[in-house]
């Protein structure tokens, strides 16, 4: 089976890193890479050991589209039951896909406001919108 190298440029561009950094990394021993020439070449086993992550992000031909939600609710005429009992679902939902969407809410008790601020998967995003939109209405 034959190693995956990859060069400075391309590790450099993949890390969003200056291209003299990388080779600073390299020349410190922080990096592990091999010359060939007069060219650094950095294996795929010793990128995911320096980044501690699967080198399967590096790759371009596996790269794919990411797509993230980002919506604030902001809900009037609210009391503290109700602020706490919508904040009280909506985290309760996220239960199962921890990691997949980001919630936090914030009450205003002068103005009688809650803002339900969502980031994440767009999907799971629809859903909750949906079920805050349901208590609201409420």
């Amino acid at each position: 089976m034959a190693r995956e190298l990859y060069s400075v440029e391309e590790v450099a561009e993949q890390l969003g890193l200056h291209v003299r950094t990388v080779r600073n990394y390299i020349r410190d021993g922080r990096l592990k890479a091999a010359r060939i020439g007069k060219q650094y070449r950095i294996a795929r086993e010793d990128l995911e050991a320096f980044t501690g992550t699967s080198a399967a992000v590096f790759d371009p031909a596996a790269k794919t589209r990411h797509v993230e939600v980002s919506a604030i609710v902001h809900i009037e005429s609210v009391d503290r039951t109700l602020a706490d009992r919508i904040s009280t679902h909506v985290m309760g939902s996220l239960n199962r896909d921890v990691g997949r969407l980001r919630v936090e809410t914030a009450y205003d008790p002068d103005r009688g406001t809650l803002k339900v601020i969502v980031l994440g998967d767009p999907e799971i995003a629809a859903d909750l919108l949906r079920l805050i939109s349901l208590m609201a209405e409420s």
